[in-house]
């Protein structure tokens, strides 16, 4: 064990893709496997959305939104088994998920002063300055693209449709035919949304290891992830 740590101490492994495709299910448990860090940079994302759903900024105003965006304090764990989001001080980890937070986190994403700043605080999670600081397994939309293109090893990671909305339903507590459809719209309309930004918009990275987990189990995709950076190292 002591030697697969020593080997993976810097390794970064970048899994972008699409909303309910199973990526915090998988980053952590790989990150667990490996003895790795996690970080969830959606989790930031959302954390900056309900601070400006709770100040009362309008959040499909971009500029009222890049105006306070330097604001508030974000603090993000990167233990795979607890991770944390904190916002001036406040675990926020339960109301990031909210039905408020889901309707405006795209448009809020979208800002480029919101993406400058966060991608510039993923970075200094990825490679603190100045010191060890251990592998890390990173989820999110951009980080194989903007946030870490050089990561060892990059993966999309996605699922048809009716899959997603049916995973996510069933997290949020619905699993009847009306909760999965108004799920899989709402999937839909924020992947048009993330692919169609101006700025950093969701995309396959060059070299990442597209793996759909459509008819995967979330074991079988660990462990092909797995599988992938033990080739690389």
């Amino acid at each position: 064990m002591n030697a697969q740590v020593d080997v993976l101490e810097h390794v970064v492994i970048a899994v972008d893709g699409t909303s309910g495709s199973g990526k915090s299910s998988t980053c952590r448990a790989v990150a667990d496997r490996l003895g790795l860090r996690y970080l969830d940079t959606g989790a930031q994302y959302r954390a900056v959305t309900w601070w400006m759903l709770e100040q009362g900024v309008d959040v499909h105003d971009a500029a009222a939104v890049a105006a306070r965006a330097g604001e508030p304090v974000l603090v993000s764990g990167t233990d795979p088994l607890a991770p944390t989001i904190t916002v001036d001080g406040v675990d926020v980890s339960v109301q990031i998920r909210s039905d408020e937070v889901n309707a405006a986190v795209s448009p809020v994403s979208a800002v480029p002063e919101v993406r400058a700043r966060l991608v510039a605080m993923q970075q200094a999670i990825i490679a603190p300055p100045g010191g060890r600081h251990g592998g890390i397994v990173v989820e999110g939309r951009d980080i194989g693209t903007v946030v870490w293109p050089q990561a060892e090893l990059k993966v999309y990671l996605t699922a048809d449709p009716a899959a997603r909305a049916a995973r996510r339903a069933l997290e949020n507590g619905g699993v009847d035919a009306a909760s999965i459809a108004a799920t899989r719209e709402s999937l839909l309309a924020r992947d048009e949304i993330d692919s169609g930004r101006a700025v950093a918009p969701l995309t396959m990275a060059d070299g990442a290891v597209h793996i759909d987990s459509t008819e995967l189990t979330l074991d079988e995709v660990v462990d092909a992830v797995v599988g992938l950076v033990m080739e690389r190292r």
